[in-house]
Order: C-alpha cells, then sequence, then structure tokens
C-alpha cells in the first residue's frame, strides 16, 4: 500500500484590495497583500472578504482559489538567504503536501464544507516583484515551475484554518501543474504537450483559448 502524507493547510489568507507602496513612492492597488485568518465563508467567486484589483489577469470562477506549497518557502529562504512572509505570494491557501508535481488539473479536493477543482497554474506576476522587492523571484519562479495553481468551487462552504483537505476525485489524465508549466512557459511548439493539457475538460477557459490559439498558428 502507498503511503500518503497528509494535506495540510498552513496558512489561510485573505484580502481585499488596498493600496502597495513599493520602489521609491510608487503605489499601485493590488489583493497581493493577504492577512491569516481563522474561517471565511467559499463562494464561487472566492472567499468572502477577499478579492483582487486586476480583474483581467485575476479572480474570476476559473480562479477563484489560489493555492500554493508550503515546501517551497524553504526552497525559496534557502536560495535568497531571508525569511519570507506568510501568504508571501498572495495564496489564499499555503498547503502541505501538494506540490506541483503531484497536483493535477481536473482533480476535486474537499476543503472544509466546500469542492474546490484545479483548474490551471498560477501565473505569476510582477506584482510579486514588487512586494517582495525581489528583481529575481518571479524569473525563478517560472524557471523552477514553483507557481502554485489556481481552483475554482465546484460547491461552496465554509472553510477554516484548520480545515482538513482530502482528494475526492483524482482526474484520469493526470496531467500535472508542473507538466502544465512546462509547456505554458517553454513549449510554445509543443503541439502534443499541448493537446495533452487540453485533454482535460476542466481546464481553465482562458487556457483552453490560449492554447488553442498558438496551435492554430502552428498550423498556419
Amino acid at each position: 500500500m502507498q503511503f500518503t502524507r497528509n494535506r495540510e493547510i498552513v496558512d489561510f489568507a485573505v484580502s481585499l484590495p488596498k493600496e502597495m507602496k513599493y520602489a521609491e513612492n510608487k503605489y499601485m492597488r493590488t489583493g497581493i497583500c493577504k492577512q491569516s485568518i481563522e474561517e471565511a465563508y467559499l463562494t464561487k467567486d472566492g472567499f468572502n472578504g477577499d478579492g483582487v484589483a486586476d480583474l483581467r489577469h485575476h479572480g474570476g470562477p476559473d480562479r477563484a482559489v489560489c493555492v500554493y506549497p508550503y515546501e517551497h518557502y524553504t526552497f525559496w529562504e534557502k536560495e535568497f538567504g531571508y525569511p519570507l512572509s506568510k501568504a508571501n505570494f498572495g495564496e489564499n491557501l499555503t498547503v502541505s503536501n501538494m506540490l506541483e508535481k503531484d497536483t493535477y488539473f481536473g482533480d476535486v479536493y474537499r476543503l472544509g464544507e466546500a469542492f474546490i477543482q484545479i483548474t490551471q497554474s498560477r501565473i505569476p506576476c510582477s506584482t510579486i516583484t514588487k512586494r517582495t522587492k525581489n528583481p529575481l523571484l518571479l524569473k525563478r519562479m517560472i524557471e523552477t515551475g514553483y507557481t502554485g495553481y489556481l481552483c475554482r468551487v465546484l460547491e461552496e462552504g465554509i472553510v477554516c484554518s484548520d480545515s482538513k483537505i482530502t482528494l475526492e476525485e483524482r482526474h484520469p489524465q493526470q496531467v500535472s501543474v508542473l507538466f502544465g508549466n512546462e509547456v505554458y512557459f517553454r513549449g510554445h511548439k509543443n503541439v502534443e504537450g499541448m493537446n495533452k493539457i487540453l485533454s482535460v475538460e476542466a481546464l481553465a477557459d482562458e487556457w483552453k483559448e490560449l492554447l488553442n490559439e498558438r496551435l492554430h498558428k502552428l498550423k498556419i
């Protein structure tokens, strides 16, 4: 019998958009500066008390919950030589034993009273660099594939900081988030890889459109 380590919430955080200072006296409105909480109701659009400022690139039903693996914190702290704050990457859930290589598009998890489904990799943006004041972090997240991932909400419900996370349904295609990152960032001509990802019906609509557009251009 294969031993499976328990998945756990290490930190649970939300935030509505607010002004963030970066560089020298520059400001931007963002929802990345999340604060730890004990409980929140999860709706199809995300947690109550949570929000995004850039609606074009963040949020929406396919990107209602942001998850980041806790194990990467040790990796980044060792690489950059300083401790990271909680929810450093703007994630709602910092979780253990749910790495990108072991998590698949279309997987369904029970999270407290709610049910969520993995829809796409998280695409890091420059806001992370601005918040952390680390110009190398964005590039390194893309290089390593340590991006985290996003989820849609299949069933709403209350989530607590000590809620259990249980895998309810493993997607039969088993296309990992890490594989998705490799194809998304470096496999623009990887037809087989793009078709493999597109075989997952639960994939976020935005990814379906982007990958189909890439495939169309390769045929021209």
